[in-house]
């Protein structure tokens, strides 16, 4: 039975990450950033000032909302999509991408991350003009909100949209539970059995409890630990790998004309071909982009809509930068780091060392840390995964909040909290493999919404670029409900 459902889900998921599908999401972010004038590139001051820059010096941003109030601030709402976003595919992802793909796959990574800037955007965009508040005063949003709303108020798609939206909320429920759960855990006791020999069911005791106190206080409490652990793990793990590609920092040339000859196997200066072909190099970079980003899996906007943001734009450019700072910075330093270490024959891109995944990029930083490299990743591995442990499970309570009902949310999470323990236990390939299928999976619906839904994005990105940047008198584009356009244009101001 087991080699069946293996075989079919080898099917699927050849489908779901094959080429065709890359070019769907690429196609997409493509399409959005046409539509919206190049928008991370044209206002890149802007929106780095309204995120990066505002954390800083807008304490509206960073200020938590009262306790009757159910939504999040911007800040938090960031670091938990962080929390889910930045996790073993940035250590482990970007490893395999430079074994099956060479250097030249991390190019093809910053190309998928530039556009997947736009597609991120328009996510939230979309999840913020079409959320609505649940009976607990929680704003609810996502792909499947802009599906039934957005899409299904077409003429002749109500049924369309509807189906999408249960589909999109199925997948994202299993997905949660493989690649938001159990595979996570399962690198975590793996590396901390290897690296301080913990025993697997020790990790997994511990992390249930620790996740089931997190969980169980539902997304405010969520949102608390990780705006405080995403910041810490992130800082930590930027530091290390800067100390060690500063060391290198002699390599860096020799890195980027890998990396590019690789992207478009170019011959080497020795007559060999940098990579393991183009098209290994494409499909490797663009599929670990994806899977390390999520952009265009409609994921995040789940947790980003929950914010107290009014604007449906800056929300929008707070998906920008998490692509920015999960691929551009933190998945490219763990690139570099690899590189520049010696562990990677830069002329023929071939990889020296035998170390596969997170084992490769231990090595590179026992080259410089000795013994304390593979304990420094270890750690590095249990904060990120499971900051996208505590991240995901509010994704798939959403994903069943929309299925079940809000009144019905303690019993998956409960669920959730158990799987916990087996994802340390158990051998795990299958759930791997089935957990980046149904996570692929999310995409197609999503995609079809953001791409119906494009001009909608434009419209409201035009309307606020008028408003907000050239300084026009014209009515805010907040929701596309009229009483919660309303409530929301009351208390609207210059911080929003």
């Amino acid at each position: 039975m087991i080699e069946i459902i293996t075989k079919i889900n080898g099917i699927v998921n050849n489908f779901v990450w094959g080429l065709p599908m890359l070019v769907l999401l690429v196609g997409t972010g493509i399409l959005m950033t046409l539509l919206t004038k190049v928008f991370q590139l044209s206002h890149i001051g802007y929106w780095m000032k309204h995120t990066l820059g505002s954390i800083f010096t807008d304490k509206h941003i960073t200020k938590h909302t009262g306790q009757d109030d159910q939504s999040i601030s911007q800040f938090q709402s960031l670091c938990t999509a962080l929390a889910a976003t930045i996790g073993t595919g940035n250590i482990v992802g970007v490893a395999s991408a430079l074994i099956a793909g060479g250097p030249g796959a991390i190019f093809w990574m910053w190309i998928v991350a530039f556009f997947g800037m736009m597609t991120n955007y328009s996510e939230n965009v979309l999840g913020i003009y079409y959320r609505r508040k649940n009976e607990k005063g929680e704003w609810s949003g996502g792909a499947m909100y802009y599906l039934r709303d957005g899409l299904g108020s077409k003429k002749g798609m109500k049924q369309v949209g509807a189906v999408l939206a249960v589909l999109f909320s199925l997948f994202c429920l299993l997905a949660s539970f493989g690649i938001g759960n159990m595979s996570q855990i399962n690198s975590i006791a793996g590396n901390m059995k290897a690296a301080f020999g913990v025993p697997n069911i020790v990790t997994g005791i511990v992390l249930m409890i620790l996740a089931g106190l997190v969980i169980l206080g539902g997304i405010k409490r969520i949102a608390s630990v990780t705006e405080k652990l995403v910041p810490f793990m992130a800082i930590i793990y930027i530091i290390g790998a800067l100390v060690v590609c500063v060391l290198n920092i002699n390599q860096f040339g020799a890195v980027f004309s890998a990396i590019f000859k690789g992207a478009f196997a170019l011959k080497a200066v020795g007559g060999g071909i940098v990579g393991s072909g183009v098209k290994m190099a494409i499909t490797w970079g663009m599929k670990r982009g994806v899977f390390s980003n999520e952009a265009g899996l409609g994921s995040s906007v789940m947790v980003h809509s929950s914010s107290n943001v009014k604007e449906p734009v800056r929300q929008g450019m707070w998906g920008i930068f998490e692509v920015f700072a999960d691929t551009i910075i933190v998945c490219t330093l763990t690139a570099f780091t690899v590189l520049s270490s010696g562990l990677v024959d830069l002329e023929t891109g071939a990889v020296i060392s035998s170390a596969e995944g997170s084992a490769l990029v231990g090595e590179a930083f026992a080259t410089v840390f000795g013994n304390a490299g593979p304990a420094f990743i270890a750690v590095a591995i249990l904060l990120f995964a499971f900051s996208t442990v505590l991240g995901w499970s509010h994704y798939g309570t959403k994903a069943f909040e929309y299925l079940f009902g809000s009144k019905a949310t303690i019993i998956y999470r409960a669920i959730f909290i158990v799987f916990i323990l087996f994802g340390a236990t158990m051998s795990l390939d299958l759930a791997w493999d089935l957990s980046d299928t149904f996570n692929g999976m999310m995409a197609i619906p999503n995609l079809i919404g953001v791409l119906a839904l494009s001009p909608v994005v434009m419209r409201i990105t035009k309307n606020y670029v008028d408003r907000k940047i050239k300084g026009k008198d014209e009515k805010p584009m907040l929701s596309a409900f009229p009483e919660i356009q309303k409530e929301q244009e009351k208390g609207l101001d210059t911080s929003d």
